[in-house]
């Protein structure tokens, strides 16, 4: 299977919490459900932070990674 296409980008590289969090939720709003956001980050609460803002928004979270000091995420909007 393959990884989703984004359809929306957000970099908060250098931002440190709680910013890239409200990023996140300013930019979710301004997408349509179903659509995906690419998001890369610094900070390592991020690991901890975007998933747990998945879960309680009700956003899917398809994929996490790190590579090279980075974390990237790809989030699908939920209708919550």
């Amino acid at each position: 299977m393959s990884e989703a296409k984004a359809d929306h980008f957000m970099d908060a590289v250098g931002l440190y919490c709680p910013e890239p969090v409200m990023m996140l939720h300013n930019k979710v709003r301004d997408i349509a459900i179903g659509e995906v956001l690419e998001v890369v980050a610094t900070d390592p609460s991020t690991e901890r932070d975007i998933p747990k803002f998945c879960v309680f928004l009700g956003h899917e979270l398809i994929s996490q990674r790190e590579h090279e000091d980075r974390y990237y995420y790809l989030i699908r909007k939920g209708s919550g």
